[in-house]
């Protein structure tokens, strides 16, 4: 089978453009995301000192990510999109590795989704696994073992990342396309749904080992925010549609015409005869069981009206 004849290759628009055409053009979501973190990672170069010291002369990776502390400090809750955007700066194959992942699956994604969903899903999935991570990070330096190995020191130091977001492509590829093979690190072949299960199963036993008070550097619980999101969206047959702005005057004009419509009133008078009958049907019977004392004075003056109005329909 070639390469444009797998499942995710087709256009069912246009028979002659695979997936493949569309991944490739300029505006791709997916290539723009990549360029953006790139050109942030390259920044943040700028404000980090490379001499004997290796610290930073602004700590922009504190400032632009987030600690679990943040939750108490809505002001600063920003920091739960852009921590996605920004990579270690003491390793380059923290953004290589992610920006390879982001290629590789996001472009299939997008594809399936659309530029504009894509994009909302990934941005949402940042989000979600840094509000997640921050929670669990509270959680996990607030145990007993965590503070006697030392992890709650780890409370200072900022999360950073695009990983949640990417595991989160990852997982909706596999739910996409489960059959389609791959190759881990270009050597072990295997399909789709393994290769996520893999992931999130290596993410949980790091969150376990994490949880028991081991020390390390990895936000599992931001990885697994983002996984769990993805499936919840799948299986949920979610969209975000309503987020996009042009879909505002939409929604106002629909607004406007469910107004137009309450406040239109259509002339039935056949309807209110019928509901004036019934009722007197009603009375009627009120007087058979409980006698014509029984009436109010309100109920009375109706069955005097639908009787006047009876005999003016014989008398025509």
């Amino acid at each position: 089978m070639g390469l444009y004849d797998r499942d995710y290759g087709r256009d069912d628009h246009n028979p002659y453009q695979t997936s493949w055409d569309r991944v490739q053009k300029p505006r791709s979501m997916t290539v723009t995301l990549i360029i953006i973190n790139v050109v942030v990672f390259l920044i943040s170069m700028l404000f980090f000192d490379n001499g004997s010291n290796g610290r930073e002369s602004f700590d922009i990776l504190r400032f632009f990510g987030f600690v679990p502390t943040t939750l108490f400090e809505p002001w600063m809750w920003w920091q739960f999109l852009t921590y996605g955007f920004f990579h270690d700066l003491n390793s380059i194959w923290h953004i290589v590795f992610n920006m390879a992942m982001l290629y590789v699956f996001g472009r299939m994604v997008e594809s399936r989704m659309g530029s504009a969903e894509f994009l909302r899903f990934y941005v949402i999935s940042i989000i979600v696994g840094g509000f997640i991570g921050a929670i669990t990070g509270l959680v996990m330096n607030s145990m007993p073992e965590a503070a006697e190995s030392g992890n709650a020191m780890q409370l200072a130091a900022p999360t950073i990342g695009a990983s949640g977001g990417v595991l989160a492509l990852v997982v909706m590829f596999a739910c996409y396309f489960p059959q389609q093979e791959l190759f881990l690190w270009g050597i072990v072949k295997m399909k789709a749904w393994v290769l996520a299960a893999l992931c999130v199963g290596m993410d949980l036993v790091g969150s376990l080992y994490a949880l028991a008070g081991g020390q390390t550097s990895t936000a599992f619980t931001v990885h697994l925010a983002g996984a769990g999101f993805a499936l919840a969206y799948h299986y949920g047959h979610w969209n975000f549609r309503w987020l996009s702005l042009g879909s505002a005057p939409d929604i106002r004009g629909k607004l406007r015409q469910r107004s137009r419509r309450m406040k239109l009133k259509l002339h039935d008078p056949d309807k209110k005869l019928r509901r004036e009958a019934d009722e007197a049907d009603r009375l009627l019977a009120k007087i058979h069981q409980t006698g014509e004392e029984s009436l109010t004075a309100s109920e009375r003056k109706l069955l005097e009206r639908y009787s006047r109005r009876q005999r003016e329909k014989r008398n025509q």
